[in-house]
């Protein structure tokens, strides 16, 4: 009762708009769980769904669901994460494939492993390791040893490229077991259709194979098509309804980097309504069609994903995010750090680190954690690049808090600040400030060296 007492103490520090639910919530995902949880995952457009239909990604997330294999579920066990499953157009013929929660978010093993800031290259690097890793029958080589063409790159990485809502509502181990079995029997077999089994149709089926009836289409706001928007509505609707639940709303955040960011999601008829370049040419040819797209628009309602969300920090605990106040305190406290180093432009540090990494080449240390081989001067440096080695070296380099800067001026930035864990800026200030102690020590032992290096080489009688 006293860990209790501390933990909920510890909860009611968090902003008081959040209220006591969240804390109770904070409270729920850091201590043992007795029940399950079945999440759904709202993924923000990015590149040509971003672009155009602006509709995004579904994929539903089970923390007591594990996987034997990528096509076959089982019960998991003790300290095990679960899996993401969803169903994909074209990946080696299979209907849906389950993928555990860490690979997918972010193409490693380990939830230490996570880059601080990620760029093209890193990411198909970590993506084409985990695919020879795990993924070899379902993706195999090219002819030349390769990284296939395909889309089974959406099978792991999704937060490089993306930010998610989840959306969770508790399970009963009965339920999970009985999805277990129904998916393990059923044939697992190519079914996707965009307008009747699409990936959102997926989520629809497993959720509501858990609460029947839960999720629903739109009729009017998506015209019978199933979204992802419109089903983590119905979600958070039928979440509302029952309160007895445990629920819970969170955000993922897009990991810092260079990958462009990933845009809001909406509807069929939102996308339409959103774009101006669809708007006005049906606004001019046919004022009564877009007339009665707004007004089924309205009746329909908005639904806003982020709403009172909290943040998935890098420990992948829930966070609140940063307040307006936090992320000027948090751009004070960087400039104060880096104040000595940085020059008059504020970008400057993140663009230099985007050089280097450009330049760079990925790779895994003997250990299997994420590295950067930058070449310095003649000689080859290797700067770990995740919090499990960034500062592993005896004397990590400039690099590395160039590398921590960079992902520091991203994560504060104004349209960033709703996105990030109040936990991840402190603990990525603290690692800056640990950096920079250790560069402060290593210049100032520098000149004592080298006096001792230049008596011991000098002629006698000289000093």
């Amino acid at each position: 009762m006293q860990n209790v007492r501390k933990n909920i103490g510890r909860c009611l520090s968090v902003r008081l708009t959040l209220g006591l639910c969240a804390c109770l919530l904070q409270f729920f995902i850091s201590s043992p769980r007795a029940h399950a949880d079945a999440t759904l995952l709202l993924e923000e457009p990015y590149s040509y769904d971003g672009a155009l239909a602006g509709t995004g990604h579904a994929a539903v997330y089970l923390d007591h669901v594990c996987a034997k294999t990528p096509v076959e579920l089982r019960p998991c066990a003790p300290g095990e994460d679960g899996v993401v499953l969803s169903r994909y157009k074209a990946i080696a013929g299979y209907d849906w494939i389950a993928i555990p929660l860490v690979p997918y978010l972010y193409a490693v093993d380990d939830r230490e492993n996570i880059p601080l800031f990620a760029d093209p290259k890193l990411v198909a690097f970590l993506r084409d390791q985990y695919r020879r890793k795990y993924l070899e029958s379902f993706a195999p080589d090219r002819f030349d040893g390769g990284a296939p063409a395909g889309d089974w790159y959406e099978l792991v990485g999704s937060a490089y490229d993306r930010t998610t809502y989840a959306f969770a509502i508790e399970t009963s181990a009965q339920q999970d077991a009985l999805l277990i079995e129904k998916f393990n029997d059923e044939s697992n077999q190519k079914r996707y259709s965009f307008m009747k089994r699409n990936c959102a149709d997926f989520v629809r089926e497993v959720i509501n194979s858990y609460y029947p009836h839960a999720l629903h289409r739109s009729v009017v706001g998506d015209l019978g098509v199933t979204t992802p928007k419109q089903v983590a509505k119905a979600l958070a609707q039928y979440s509302h309804r029952h309160p007895e639940l445990q629920t819970a709303n969170f955000v993922i955040p897009q990991v810092p980097g260079t990958m462009r960011r990933s845009k809001p999601v909406h509807g069929v008829l939102e996308s339409v309504l959103a774009a101006k370049k669809y708007m006005v040419p049906l606004l001019l040819l046919h004022p009564y069609v877009s007339g009665g797209a707004l007004v089924a628009y309205v009746g329909h309602g908005r639904f806003d994903p982020a709403k009172h969300a909290l943040v998935l920090d890098s420990s992948l605990r829930l966070g609140a995010p940063m307040t307006a106040t936090e992320r000027r305190l948090g751009q004070s406290r960087l400039d104060e750090l880096t104040r000595q180093t940085a020059s008059g432009d504020p970008d400057s540090a993140a663009r230099n680190w985007e050089g280097v990494q450009a330049s760079g080449a990925p790779a895994l240390d003997p250990q299997g954690k994420p590295v950067l081989k930058v070449n310095s001067g003649t000689d080859l440096e290797q700067v770990g690049i995740s919090r499990s080695n960034v500062l592993s070296a005896s004397e990590p380099s400039q690099l590395a808090a160039k590398l921590v800067e960079a992902r520091l001026r991203q994560e504060l930035r104004r349209s960033a600040s709703s996105k990030t864990a109040q936990t991840d800026v402190a603990n990525d200030l603290a690692l800056l400030r640990q950096l920079l102690d250790v560069q402060s020590a290593s210049a100032a032992a520098t000149p004592a060296t080298s006096v001792r290096n230049t008596r011991s080489q000098a002629p006698a009688g000289e000093l």
